[in-house]
């Protein structure tokens, strides 16, 4: 039978090494408590830091050998006690008894716990100056800007630049439609509200003076810009009353007519009534439009009401032949027909205005023709010109000639009597007089012109 721990109580401490415990030790054994553990007499002390030397949980020396019967009993009341303790206490106690672990040799040991608090304690802080502040604060806003700077260039890395795209259709419409596009585009956006509110009149002969002015405004970025077009002679117009126009017609597709109206709009602030054929007026569309701007049937009742009326009429005495004639025999005057124009200007006491057009020629050079197509469609003529047919609908862009036009002197007809239009030999002499004139007047042209396209 083993002996009592508790008969120890009190007596003397044994000698080292002996495997007896001391009274105090015992006590501590029997309570669950772990003995203290002395450092060895004999071991030399490692220099540290004074924060590990003021730490409660510096390594401590090897515990002396213990009663075995204290030995098995403290694990027991160890663990009861544990098992009513927190998990907090618990790992409070584990890295207490952790950091004590010594070596065999009785060498202390430093846990990594109680060498970062060494070291933190241990390492002095430096204050943030202003400089430091202004250089942190620098580095901040560039690093602000370059992802600006890369964020900005994404949608031109995705090939959209919107605000290039918008910059230059607005450059585009200044170069195009002149630096006031914004004011015209205005008043042409008013002038189509009042036409939809049914704001307009036409007179008996179907002309709407608001489609005049709309196409106007149209036809203007084509004249200035792409035509270059310069006019002359405008002041031999008459300011009122009635006058006839009689020009000379050619390329391919009448837009020499076009001009010479949107000319006398321009410039001479008054609208030109066009004396058009009969084909002008069998087309689907075309014929309305054509109403709408003024034009009438070229006959002498319709062109004798509107001289008589004060109004400006136009006319283009070689017809078809003058249009459809080849590149080769540019700018040289077809047949003038019988003379009604100058019939009708004698009846009406009115004027005649030569006018002279230079560049119509080049927009479409005829180079050859089909008659039997063209027969067959029911048309004067199907032209064939460098780039179309072979081009397709790109072929009807009209080449970039330099236009002139020039309105002549005025050649009286109210020097004759009314009855003097019933005279066939005096009709061949004006009419003669105009073409003569208009011819001359194409050749000098021609000349001050120089290059069709610079």
């Amino acid at each position: 039978m083993s002996e009592d721990p508790r008969k120890n109580i009190g007596a003397r401490s044994a000698k080292p090494g002996s495997g007896r415990t001391s009274p105090s030790s015992a006590a501590r054994s029997l309570a669950g408590g772990t003995a203290p553990r002395k450092p060895p007499t004999k071991a030399k002390a490692t220099p540290r830091p004074a924060a590990d030397e003021a730490s409660p949980k510096s390594a401590a020396s090897p515990k002396p050998a213990a009663d075995p019967a204290s030995t098995k009993a403290a694990p027991k009341k160890k663990s009861a006690a544990s098992k009513r303790s927190s998990p907090t206490s618990s790992a409070t106690t584990s890295s207490t008894t952790g950091e004590a672990r010594t070596g065999a040799a009785g060498d202390r040991t430093t846990t990594p716990s109680s060498s970062a608090r060494s070291t933190a304690t241990g390492r002095r802080l430096r204050a943030v100056t202003e400089d430091d502040a202004a250089r942190a604060a620098a580095e901040a806003a560039e690093e602000a800007q370059r992802r600006t700077r890369t964020a900005g260039a994404a949608p031109a890395a995705a090939g959209i630049p919107i605000d290039e795209i918008v910059a230059a259709v607005i450059q585009a419409a200044q170069r195009v439609l002149g630096s006031d596009w914004d004011t015209r585009l205005a008043t042409l956006l008013a002038a189509l509200r009042r036409r939809m509110g049914g704001e307009y009149a036409v007179d008996e002969f179907g002309f709407d003076p608001q489609i005049t002015e709309i196409l106007v405004g149209a036809v203007e970025p084509l004249a200035e810009k792409w035509f270059r077009l310069e006019v002359r002679g405008i002041e031999n117009i008459p300011t009122d009353g009635g006058a006839l126009l009689v020009s000379n017609h050619s390329g391919t597709v009448p837009l020499d007519g076009v001009m010479v109206g949107y000319a006398v709009k321009k410039y001479a602030q008054r609208n030109l009534r066009p004396l058009g054929a009969d084909l002008v007026f069998q087309l689907p569309f075309v014929s309305q439009l054509a109403r709408k701007i003024g034009a009438t049937l070229a006959c002498t009742e319709d062109a004798e009401r509107l001289l008589t009326s004060g109004e400006l009429a136009g006319v283009w005495p070689e017809g078809f032949k003058g249009i459809g004639k080849p590149y080769a025999e540019r700018y040289k005057l077809q047949r003038f027909g019988r003379g009604g124009f100058v019939s009708s200007a004698m009846r009406a006491q009115v004027p005649i205005v030569p006018v002279s057009i230079v560049g119509a020629e080049e927009i479409y050079p005829l180079i050859g023709n089909v008659p039997s197509l063209a027969r067959l469609l029911g048309v004067p003529y199907l032209p064939i010109t460098p780039f179309f047919p072979l081009l397709g609908p790109l072929g009807l862009v009209p080449l970039p000639s330099k236009w002139i036009i020039e309105f002549g002197e005025p050649i009286r007809t109210d020097a004759y009597e009314p009855e003097a239009a019933d005279d066939p030999m005096l009709l061949f002499n004006v009419t003669d007089q105009v073409r003569e004139t208009i011819q001359q007047t194409l050749y000098a042209l021609l000349v001050d012109r120089g290059s069709a396209f610079f």
